[in-house]
């Protein structure tokens, strides 16, 4: 059973848990919602049914974990998205699988591929292409022939989640993942903050920081832990 968190169930999952669970779904999608995506979800409809059909909903953001907790129901830990991703491709690179990138600017999946085979001994790349596109059917037939165990799209919320949910079926995938800027991070476009940062749940700060331009997205955080707040009060 999911915890529900503002209308978005979580699955309730340590990391370590949350990468094993991945590895038992055959053609299913993962994503990773944090409050700004919860929130969104109370006024995108396509985004809302994306989340409830996803095969692993995993809390990407401090904020998640707080409100879970002031609701309750506790997660058991914060699963950032690139944290599941590294992780699961560990594991994928263990067994010689293949990893195909989707999403970002022209020319970071590339880079990103780059790095992560250096990265990641044994895994595949078999495809990358950006997220510029305005047809989905060369991409489509890309992705099918290269049949990857992990396809990571990262357009960003809620476009990721709504595609791989339309798409979900036709694309031949072992699993699909919404992953945001995790290609940016990979190919060294975009900084991640430091471990003491993520650890001590400041990463959004640090972010912020770097990108003085998030601080509308920002806003959507205390909206977020006032309605979870109501909805403690309210009992529900």
């Amino acid at each position: 059973m999911r915890i529900d968190v503002l209308g978005v169930g979580f699955d309730n999952l340590t990391l370590e848990q949350a990468v094993e669970k991945a590895s038992r779904i055959k053609g299913g999608y993962v994503v990773t919602p944090n409050p700004e995506i919860v929130w969104l979800a109370r006024q995108n409809n396509d985004l809302k049914l994306a989340l409830q059909d996803a095969s692993m909903v995993l809390p990407d953001g401090i904020g998640i974990i707080h409100g879970a907790r002031i609701l309750s129901r506790p997660l058991k830990e914060r699963v950032p998205g690139i944290e599941f991703a590294s992780a699961y491709i560990e594991r994928l690179a263990s067994e010689n699988k293949k990893v195909f990138l989707l999403g970002a600017k022209p020319g970071v999946a590339e880079l990103a591929a780059e790095k992560l085979r250096k990265a990641y001994k044994g895994i595949e790349i078999c495809g990358t292409a950006d997220g510029y596109f305005k047809d989905d059917a060369p991409i489509i037939a890309a992705i099918n022939e290269a049949k990857p165990d992990f396809l990571l799209v990262c357009f960003g919320a809620p476009k990721q989640e709504i595609w791989m949910r339309e798409h979900s079926g036709k694309v031949s995938a072992g699993l699909m993942a919404g992953l945001g800027g995790v290609l940016d991070v990979y190919a060294g476009v975009v900084e991640r903050a430091p471990e003491a940062w993520c650890r001590a749940g400041f990463e959004w700060l640090y972010r912020l920081l770097k990108q003085p331009s998030r601080i509308g997205r920002m806003f959507k955080l205390p909206l977020f832990m006032f309605a979870v707040i109501g909805q403690r009060i309210r009992g529900r």
